[in-house]
């Protein structure tokens, strides 16, 4: 049976794709691993372009990608401004019912779309037709301007609505206080 749009995709292609996909799956759970290899790819990125001198135009649409991912990342799924309702949707008061922060890009998505990103950036610094001569100072005068701004709008949508983006770990119960059997230290 023939896919649509044209020929099916030959079994190898096929063979290859599923196995990206499986050690894409494996990696999900090993967040830190992950992020230190997509330090490497920025790091591996960042030496190419100042070793060219050269693509800042894909530097500053890389920076604008980002951006949007970052704003994604750090925003609720259900924005409590454009939803209708009377009341707050998250939490105000302690008293309230607690209602976890889902952000409207997931970690793993955010991650995955970055290094993406950056992987295909890396691979268009080898094409020389890419390189459009531009003053890279105003690029960045602009992209500076323009995270701020946005950063600023985005931190005070988070302290209108009460909402911390971060969860810093798991509460864990400490016990009485004062006692000398909770302190947790042992005499051997």
């Amino acid at each position: 049976m023939e896919g649509i749009g044209g020929p099916p995709m030959p079994q190898w292609g096929h063979d290859a794709w599923r196995m990206y996909q499986y050690y894409l799956d494996k990696s999900t759970p090993h967040t830190t691993y992950r992020w230190i290899g997509s330090l490497v790819i920025v790091a591996i990125y960042c030496l190419r372009v100042y070793s060219d001198q050269g693509f800042y135009i894909f530097v500053f649409g890389l920076g604008i990608y980002l951006l949007n991912l970052l704003i994604g990342f750090l925003s609720p799924l259900v924005d409590p401004e454009l939803e209708g309702s009377d009341g707050p949707l998250l939490p105000i008061k302690r008293s309230d019912e607690f209602k976890p922060f889902i952000r409207r890009l997931p970690e793993f998505k955010f991650w995955y779309s970055m290094t993406k990103a950056f992987c295909i950036a890396f691979v268009m610094t080898f094409f020389s037709v890419f390189d459009a001569p531009v003053f890279w100072p105003i690029l960045l005068c602009y992209g500076i301007v323009l995270f701020v701004i946005t950063m600023r709008r985005l931190i005070g949508h988070m302290i209108k609505y009460k909402y911390i983006p971060f969860s810093i770990g798991k509460r864990k119960y400490s016990g009485k206080k004062g006692s000398a059997s909770s302190s947790g230290s042992r005499e051997d």
